[in-house]
């Protein structure tokens, strides 16, 4: 394995980002998700989108919520994307990337939705993906065809990007338009 040394100023931020910051790797899920809830302040001034919905799909152990945020300003149809978040499968939901759902929304420009999928390890493997991959069929029940669709997320969020594009292959359906992934968990081994 190559090991490489981070940038001191970079290594001095990191370290500064993570003073007083308690291990979450050492906490329960539950606690982990209070603790970085309790130091979340959502910005008193969001970026401004035509219009932010929360809504439920039906899924495979109730009721899924979602977020969908509609572009300020477009001339005509948009597109779709399906948005799931990062947070490691553990934490994390639509208010914590509630900023970058908005960002994306109004610069794409798109209908975001992003989607609050059960959260480990109270819900364990593949329910965050079974989740994603209601939704996907929600909106194409919707009538909104699959290549008007992209898919995206980051962190955990690509690695459910990448799975339901491997699962809508494997089930011979349709392919979204595009994927979008930043960041994705793509080997789990950490091998490489």
């Amino acid at each position: 394995a190559v090991r490489m040394s981070l940038d001191p100023q970079i290594a001095g931020i990191i370290e500064a980002l993570d003073a007083g910051f308690p291990a979450v790797h050492t906490m329960s899920g539950a606690q982990a998700r209070t603790t970085i809830r309790s130091r979340f302040t959502a910005t008193a001034d969001p970026e401004q989108v035509g219009e932010v919905r929360d809504a439920h799909v039906h899924g495979p152990a109730g009721d899924i919520a979602v977020r969908i945020y509609r572009p300020a300003s477009a001339s005509g149809p948009v597109p779709t994307l399906v948005y799931a978040h990062g947070g490691g499968f553990v934490f994390c939901a639509l208010d914590s990337h509630d900023g970058l759902c908005r960002a994306m929304t109004n610069l794409i420009p798109a209908v975001v939705v992003s989607v609050d999928y059960r959260l480990a390890p109270e819900h364990p493997y593949p329910a965050a993906h079974e989740d994603a991959l209601k939704a996907w069929r929600f909106l194409r029940k919707q009538g909104i065809e699959a290549r008007h669709i992209a898919v995206g997320g980051d962190s955990a969020g690509g690695n459910l990007t990448i799975t339901l594009i491997n699962r809508l292959r494997a089930a011979g359906e349709e392919q979204p338009a595009c994927a979008w992934l930043a960041s994705p968990w793509t080997d789990l081994t950490m091998s490489g």
